[in-house]
Parts: structure tokens; sequence; C-alpha cells
């Protein structure tokens, strides 16, 4: 299935982006005063939220390892959600879903649950993915869906990206090899565009993987 999903204009949401392999709970909207490891990132932002796509197929599993043995190259992801309104006061409680292609630019579908799930934040605010690395499909920015969820009534819907450098040297390894990579992944997508400055993660090599931290604040 392909995912044509926009960034509503109408709907907008404060994000906080740390690329830190750190996951400190921040405050008032400070990245931490030690220098994160993995590369710096925008402060408080302003950034445009997206759609959930056609691919949302409503809460996942509740798990951290979300891979369902799909094979590709594994990716930490630690998030910590924070209440950006509040001084950027951790949000405990809050439930985090994710949802991705496989390496093959594939979804799951129907009984199938592979690379979906959700998490629900400890009380700074955390949560820990274990997933891989999405492959690419329709010409989009390979990307990762993640909606947080603080309450039955509100939520936030956005994506994350990669930089290219990550993406060519992953799609030079199996089993994403099979298929000819797009010379410039997330060139052609206008969401990317719009968003890929703040939404851009910062992944660090780990193992035989990568790791990568964000801090998302919501309203």
């Amino acid at each position: 299935m392909t995912d044509h999903g926009s960034f509503p204009s109408s709907r907008r949401a404060l994000l906080l982006a740390a690329g830190s392999a750190s996951v400190a709970a921040l405050a008032g909207c400070a990245r931490p005063a030690a220098a994160p490891a993995a590369g710096t990132a925008p402060g408080c932002v302003l950034a445009v939220t997206a759609g959930a796509g056609p691919n949302y197929s409503g809460p996942g599993r509740t798990r951290s390892d979300v891979t369902d043995g799909r094979a590709g190259v594994p990716l930490r992801l630690d998030l910590t959600v924070v209440r950006a309104s509040a001084g950027c006061r951790p949000l405990a409680g809050a439930a985090v879903d994710i949802w991705q292609a496989d390496a093959a630019g594939v979804y799951s579908e129907g009984r199938e649950n592979f690379l979906r799930g959700v998490q629900t934040t400890d009380a700074s605010g955390r949560c820990v993915f274990r997933t891989i690395v999405p492959g690419w499909y329709a010409g989009l920015a390979p990307h990762i869906h993640f909606k947080v969820r603080p309450d039955a009534h509100t939520e936030t819907t956005s994506q994350f990206f990669f930089p290219e450098d990550v993406l060519h040297e992953v799609y030079a390894r199996q089993p994403y090899a099979r298929r000819k990579a797009p010379r410039s992944p997330n060139a052609h997508d206008d969401r990317y565009r719009a968003a890929g400055g703040t939404m851009t993660l910062v992944p660090v090599a780990e193992g035989g993987g990568y790791r990568a931290a964000y801090t998302v604040g919501i309203a």
C-alpha cells in the first residue's frame, strides 16, 4: 500500500527536536547542557503535523520490539514526550504509536502486525521502540509515522525522516539492496521539504544498526 497523506496546514503542534542520545527531560524547551552525542538538532520550533496516511490501522499492540522478525538494519528509537505549553514538562502516561514500511517498502495489513506498535510513556515521558530503518516506496521520503495520544480526546500525528547519507549507507546493505535505491530518497517529497528540517532524526551507529533519540513536545 502507498501513503499519500499530506501535512494539513490547519493543524499545528509544537515539536521539540532533540537529536541527542540522552533523552533526559528538558527544562524551558532548551537542549541538555551536555553536547548531544548524536549531533545537534533544532530547539523548540513550530512544525506542521502530518496526516496518518492510508496505512494507519488504529492503535497497535503494546510492545517495544515491533520487528516481528522482519529483516532490516536495526534502529532503536528513544522518544520523550513533553508538554511544550508547560515549560516542556515530561508527559507521563501518553500512548505513542509508530507504524512504518519494511525494507521492501511494504506495510503490514490485515492480520499482520509487523512494524506497528504502541508504548506508554513512563514518569519521565520516555518510551523506547526497537524497529528497523524503513525502506522506500512511491517516490516518498522514507519515514516512520508516529501518533501521540495524551488522552482519549486529543492526538498529535507526524512522521520522522532520515538523513540521506544514512539512507545511502543502509540501502547498500541487504535486504534493501535487492532493489535499486533512488539516488536522492528525500528529494521529491513535498512533505520532507516542508518539515524535514524539523522532523529528521539524527541516527548514530550502534552495533550493526543505529540509535536515534527525539523529544516530541505537544501543545
